[in-house]
């Protein structure tokens, strides 16, 4: 027969059972630890231990045997959710303590559990023993039979004893790899496969190691007198957050945040210089940043899935003050050595939830101005604040780009970029950040686009030096007119992936001369985007020749085909025959959106491989492309006589239109495959006539007919064969909304002007030959001579360049060489296209050289003559 036991002894046997993993009865779930007020939780938390302690028999209580007056303290009833205040002397123990609370709550004895700075209280002892002193808080848990994650739970009360024996200065066996191998246990649970892991599950998890008093254990560890408790908490903390940064997933990032809150919170008090603060500080920005995280005033401040908007202010405002000391720094010491970019990340991760906490409280009341706000806005005192800190941080980087634009009139930057380079990456971030706070206030866009015009000169030289392809500039495209050509073009060109180096990782071509286009399009139109995406490289079937030469002459051959309107891919321009857009009668090939599907591929890698392939896409292609509405002034180059008719009809007068002298109604004629075919441009259009009222919207309609409808299916598989090189798809409409038309003229087609003698000679050096030898003036005398074309024949014999770029000669990056060969004087001159070398004899003559190079300027000789 079992003997019945009484409540004190199932007590003790439940006080000292171990929590077994598979036991869902052994924790309350909702446990909630007890704190004082937040400062005082915060400044006892931070200080060493002093040797009394729960541990049995542990405490010596000395403190308190001198005074035995009564004792009050708190107790956190775990279920009601709220302290209650006890008085007992030193001498009770903790035994009656519980048959008080079981008196007045009526929670059975065994399941009551008393817990002291992370350690149970054993009945036996006294108040004295366990360190109990006035206004101290112990917790209630209850062993219910509704807990949730038990193995959790003992996980962490291992690792807090682990800590808090420690912090007594007692010996443990290898501490950093015990309470790091348990916190990796801990994250393990959490992540382990689940039927629901969801927000609230993840809630639970951190919940518990809140609870346990994990956080404040690790940083009283921390700040623990005793040797090597420093270095172990640092290595567990980091270890700890840096796991949850590696491999918790977005669903957990909202919780973690709050652990590295609460981390931040208590080392904030040792110092804002501290490493482990200013790590800690990085992960919480990092969570900010990378989750979804929801934005609490003090109203809201039980709601578990939230943080309070005030708690994150501290962090802004103490890394606002280092970004305008970093800022200060920089106007002198440019090269300054601080964490620059890690105060200027972390002022842009802890911005994101306080803009979103803004723009929420903006919404809710509507958008007003910020010193309109009610004083009973629960967040106004932090609005006012960032806006505040806008109008500072905003003169500050003006100040600081006004002495920049004078180290670059006087030229001290051009052999110290790098010496310049953390100051110019602040300014641009710092400018983004302004960007992002200028959308919450009234008038505060304006502001940044003032300073932004006044500093133009320097900023476009920022952007085309300092802005790099890891960095996100798309903030500058709604204030694109404050740029010019060659920071649209930088920023643009970043959007493209790095050509690859190695050889082994480029898209590798073999096409037969005769298959030109058939060919390219099987390479390119089957590839994956991500082979394409390394760069290419290409030979012909029964040429030696290869490399970057080979290329630039792909690109240009490929582009004449797929542009040659016997294709009837693209039309030309009346007016310009190296303008095109889509041919709205492509469809008479079977495989035409395949094909521009290809061509916007090609394109695009011509772009990134910096190649000019000499053609440019009429206006309306472009802004399609970009997203943009298409209105009669566009059309001026596309279809001029469509652009006079237009013109006419809505410059004629009221009476006319209305008099129906023109017979028109809302219907538009077209060819079709040699027959005549009406298209309404509207529901019953054939049956509406065009009046004075109605012929705006006729004409509309007429254009977009004309040009969108009719090969909206042509552009939109354009754009994704142009999206898929760009580093990411989603960038194709940012490419080309970054971009002014002209601007795509000059990438793709290069400089329009007749190629410069002179500027050829200035960026041309000598190997065998030097410059004042008779050969030498010879040539250059002969090249003056010749005719346009022929000196374009010359140039791609040499490079297989044949548009050269907007800037001329030096917009090729390298100088082109002339080498002297040793072949005999009846040969023809040789080039290597890749290193842009000529090679040629010692002509005896100059009628010789003449001849030889008249040879070579011939169209069907000139091409492909290069050796490698």
């Amino acid at each position: 027969m079992t003997p019945i036991e009484t409540p004190i002894q199932q007590q003790r046997l439940s006080s000292k059972r171990k929590l077994d993993d598979d036991d869902e009865s052994v924790l309350d779930d909702d446990l909630v630890y007890v704190r004082m007020r937040k400062e005082e939780t915060t400044e006892t938390t931070v200080k060493p231990w002093s040797g009394g302690g729960c541990r049995g028999g542990g405490g010596s209580g000395d403190g308190l045997l001198k005074n035995r007056g009564p004792v009050c303290f708190f107790i956190r009833m775990v279920s009601e959710g709220y302290s209650v205040v006890m008085n007992a002397f030193p001498e009770n123990t903790v035994q009656s303590i519980h048959e008080r609370i079981y008196e007045m709550k009526r929670i059975p004895l065994f399941e009551q559990r008393l817990i002291f700075k992370g350690k149970q209280l054993q009945w036996e002892q006294t108040l004295a023993e366990c360190g109990i002193q006035k206004d101290v808080i112990l917790e209630l848990v209850g062993r219910m039979r509704s807990t949730e994650h038990p193995q959790a739970w003992q996980v962490v009360n291992d690792m807090v004893t682990i800590a808090y024996d420690l912090c007594l200065g007692e010996n443990v066996q290898d501490p950093v790899k015990t309470v790091k191998n348990l916190l990796t246990t801990y994250i393990n649970l959490a992540l382990a496969p689940k039927p629901k892991l969801d927000s609230d599950s993840a809630t639970k998890y951190f919940q518990i190691f809140t609870n346990c008093s994990a956080i404040s254990i690790l940083v009283t560890l921390y700040v623990s007198p005793f040797t090597g408790n420093k270095s172990c908490s640092d290595t567990c903390i980091r270890h700890f957050l840096n796991c949850c940064k590696t491999t918790l997933s977005e669903t957990f990032h909202t919780q973690a945040a709050r652990v590295a809150l609460e981390f931040c919170k208590l080392l904030r008090r040792v110092g804002i210089h501290d490493p482990l603060y200013l790590y800690c500080r990085n992960c919480l920005g990092f969570f900010l940043e990378a989750s979804d995280i929801t934005l609490a005033s003090s109203e809201d401040q039980n709601d578990k899935g939230s943080v309070l908007v005030q708690d994150l202010f501290p962090f802004v405002r103490e890394l606002a003050d280092s970004l305008l000391m970093d800022l200060d720094m920089s106007i002198d010491t440019p090269s300054f050595a601080c964490p620059v970019t890690s105060n200027v990340g972390d002022f842009a991760a802890f911005l994101v939830p306080v803009r979103n906490g803004i723009k929420q409280q903006k919404s809710n009341r509507g958008f007003v101005p910020y010193h309109k706000l009610g004083r009973n806005s629960l967040v106004l005192k932090e609005i006012e604040y960032l806006f505040l800190l806008y109008d500072q941080l905003l003169c500050k980087i003006e100040i600081c780009l006004q002495k920049m634009d004078k180290r670059f009139v006087n030229k001290e930057m051009s052999h110290e970029e790098n010496y310049f380079h953390p100051a110019c990456s602040l300014y641009l971030s710092v400018l983004k950040e302004l960007h992002k706070i200028s959308k919450l206030y009234d008038g505060a866009s304006e502001k940044l686009q003032g300073v932004l015009t006044r500093q133009k000169a320097v900023l476009c030289q920022l952007l085309v030096k300092y802005a790099k392809r890891s960095d996100e500039h798309q903030w500058i495209l709604e204030h694109k007119n404050v740029t010019n050509f060659e920071a649209r073009r930088h920023l643009a060109m970043m959007m493209f992936p790095e050509v690859k180096e190695d050889y082994e990782e480029l898209h590798e071509m073999l096409i037969d001369r005769s298959q030109l286009l058939t060919e390219s399009f099987e390479y390119v139109a089957r590839a994956e985007p991500e082979s394409l995406r390394a760069g290419l490289f290409m030979e012909f079937k029964n040429e030696e020749a290869t490399g970057p030469g080979v290329l630039r002459e792909w690109f240009l051959l490929v582009c004449q085909a797929i542009f040659n309107q016997e294709n009837a891919l693209f039309v030309s321009c009346p007016n310009d025959q190296t303008r095109f857009l889509p041919n709205s009668a492509s469809k008479v090939h079977p495989l035409h959106l395949e094909y521009f599907s290809f061509c916007g591929r090609v394109i695009a890698l011509a772009l990134m491989h910096g190649v000019q392939v000499g053609i440019v896409f009429d206006r309306v292609f472009f802004l399609q492309l970009a997203g943009k509405s298409i209105c009669v002034e566009d059309i001026r180059d596309a279809d001029p006589e469509l652009y006079r008719s237009c013109k006419q009809i809505l410059d004629m007068d009221s009476d006319l239109v209305d008099s129906d002298a023109l017979g028109l109604t809302f219907v538009r004629e077209v060819d079709e495959l040699g027959h005549r075919k009406a298209i309404e441009l509207c529901p019953g259009g054939k049956d509406v006539v065009v009046t004075s009222k109605n012929r705006a919207k006729y004409i509309y309609l007429l254009i977009q007919n004309r040009f969108v409808t009719s090969i909206a299916q042509q552009v939109s598989h354009f754009a994704k064969g142009f999206a898929d090189i760009l580093s990411s798809t989603n960038l194709q409409t940012s490419f080309f909304q970054g971009l002014d038309p002209e601007d795509l003229d000059w990438m793709l087609r290069g400089c329009k002007d007749a190629i410069s003698v002179e500027d050829w000679k200035k960026h041309t050096e000598y190997n065998g030959y030097k410059e004042t030898d008779i050969q030498i003036s010879w040539f250059w005398e002969i090249v003056g001579k010749m005719t346009a074309e022929e000196k374009k024949i010359l140039l791609f014999f040499w490079t297989s360049v044949k548009y050269l770029p907007v800037e001329g000669f030096c917009g090729l990056g390298t100088h082109l060489y002339i080498y002297k060969s040793h072949e005999p004087g009846d040969h023809l001159p040789s080039s290597h296209t890749c290193f842009y070398r000529l090679c040629f004899p010692a002509y005896s003559s100059m009628p010789a050289m003449q001849a030889r190079l008249k040879v070579i300027t011939q169209e069907h000789i000139g091409s492909s003559f290069g050796t490698w």
